[in-house]
């Protein structure tokens, strides 16, 4: 890497951070989540940059490269469908399988009498989380997996050889893609680990949507067991996934608990409860949340208002950015605001008009981030985007500021409680404890603890492996 790339990455990852931390940088910086609409600047199809990661993350480049970004996703284009189809997954219709390939994966929620998890089977999820989404969820989410007690397969024994060889192939490779981006064009990657609510779990790849509505109202108890039994896996997951530097923040992805799906009450009963203790969790180890919050959340802006200043950035979509910014502008760093209709289908004035209205309202002290109001598609124009980039970039100036990295918060412990779990196998990151192979084993002759460890090491990547299956595949 040249010395006057690595200059442009420091320049680029000072003002990025600083402007995260809610403070003002040098500009605005320019950090588009772009997906599929790499696919299209770089001349591939949706099947292509699904279906070949490699390609996805040549385009991610490209796009970084022209377009002089100063962040980006290293590959917005995340589920890998090649390790789907190893794992049998049943719910993504394909690119050019399933789908036209010039159509982005599509997800297929089950009919509500066919969900994934069952109405009665809160109490299995309680008890083990883990161990009902091995036992119980991937054999009805796999075409290959089948069910303890069941006759076993030779397709079931290769789905979890390839799809677990294939998870840590897939993993593996984003190093070289983030080492690629700062060495070719100076660019930062954006995020780096993953969360979900677990409220939003339950509604995404468990009871579906409709099905969790139904439980609200005839079990909403059991709902909030499940949730509270989900949240310290997923914080285990975000904290795993994380930065290790605690620069860039964990990517939480925020679906079904705004309006109009679940009521302010479900919102503040169930959602929030179970959701707000992980974000103070990541937040007394140092590290922010992206709230990447799709659809209208500004019914919810004074909870999130609770949470400790600069613990999250938070991503406007459909919600009127400017009400945010009165509501959460001195405490949080924003980004969006810039509709995706207007990416498509406007001009590149009328772009540049709604640029220079949010930073004019919401810029002006720092604490903002330019990017699109949600994840861009194949429908985006390139004239438009560069009209966008090119834009903030000249108007998105502080005179006299001076990008810095802010000191990260101190680690401590508070906020990282949840209710203890009802039993003893279910404790984040583990499959089978080592007390319990302790009691397997005749003897360990020689040093227990290097035995523990290894065992422990090893075991916490089939924990990986199946969290990762629900959260980001």
């Amino acid at each position: 890497m040249s010395d006057k790339m690595e200059q442009l990455y420091q320049e680029r990852f000072r003002r990025y951070v600083t402007a995260m931390r809610n403070e003002k940088p040098d500009r605005v910086p320019i950090r588009p989540f772009v997906a599929e609409f790499t696919a299209r600047y770089a001349g591939y199809t949706a099947q292509q940059v699904t279906h070949d990661y490699e390609l996805a993350f040549a385009a991610a480049r490209k796009c970084a490269a022209d377009f002089d970004w100063d962040a980006v996703v290293s590959n917005m284009v995340y589920v890998w469908t090649g390790l789907t189809q190893a794992i049998g997954l049943k719910y993504y219709g394909v690119p050019g399988i399933d789908l036209p390939p010039d159509v982005g994966f599509q997800y297929r929620e089950p009919p509500a009498d066919q969900a994934w998890m069952r109405a009665d089977e809160y109490d299995q999820l309680i008890d083990d989380p883990t161990g009902f989404l091995f036992n119980v969820w991937l054999p009805r989410v796999s075409d290959d997996v089948v069910a303890p007690g069941s006759p076993n397969t030779y397709r079931n024994n290769l789905s979890f050889l390839k799809g677990g060889m294939a998870m840590l192939q897939y993993f593996n490779s984003f190093g070289g893609q983030v080492s690629l981006l700062r060495s070719e064009s100076g660019t930062v990657s954006a995020i780096a680990g993953i969360l979900k609510a677990p409220f939003d779990i339950i509604a995404d790849k468990l009871r579906g949507y409709v099905g969790l509505t139904m439980d609200m109202v005839e079990r909403p108890d059991k709902v909030l067991a499940a949730c509270e039994a989900l949240a310290p896996h997923l914080l285990h997951v975000a904290l795993s996934t994380a930065d290790p530097d605690h620069n860039v923040p964990v990517g939480f992805w925020m679906h079904r608990g705004c309006v109009p799906f679940i009521s302010p009450g479900q919102f503040r009963s169930h959602y929030w409860p179970t959701l707000k203790p992980i974000i103070e969790g990541l937040w007394a180890n140092g590290i922010q949340t992206l709230f990447y919050a799709e659809g209208n959340w500004n019914r919810h802006l004074d909870s999130f208002a609770e949470l400790p200043d600069r613990s999250i950035v938070y991503h406007v979509d459909q919600g009127d950015i400017f009400e945010v910014h009165r509501k959460l502008g001195r405490k949080f760093c924003l980004s969006g605001g810039i509709p995706n209709y207007l990416l498509s289908f406007g001009t590149p004035d009328e772009v540049c008009e709604r640029c220079r209205k949010v930073i004019d309202g919401v810029a002006q002290d720092g604490g903002y981030i330019m990017d699109a109001s949600a994840i861009m598609q194949n429908d985006t124009n390139p004239e438009n985007l560069r009209a966008m980039t090119e834009f903030t970039r000249e108007y998105g100036v502080y005179p006299g500021a001076a990008s810095r990295i802010p000191d990260a918060p101190a680690p401590h412990s508070a906020g990282t409680s949840f209710p203890p779990a009802r039993n003893p196998r279910a404790k984040p990151g583990v499959c089978v404890t080592w007390e319990e192979k302790l009691e397997e084993l005749s003897g360990v002759s020689g040093d227990p603890g290097i035995a523990k460890r290894i065992w422990e090491g090893i075991d916490a990547l089939g924990n990986v492996f199946i969290w990762q299956c629900l959260l980001s595949f």
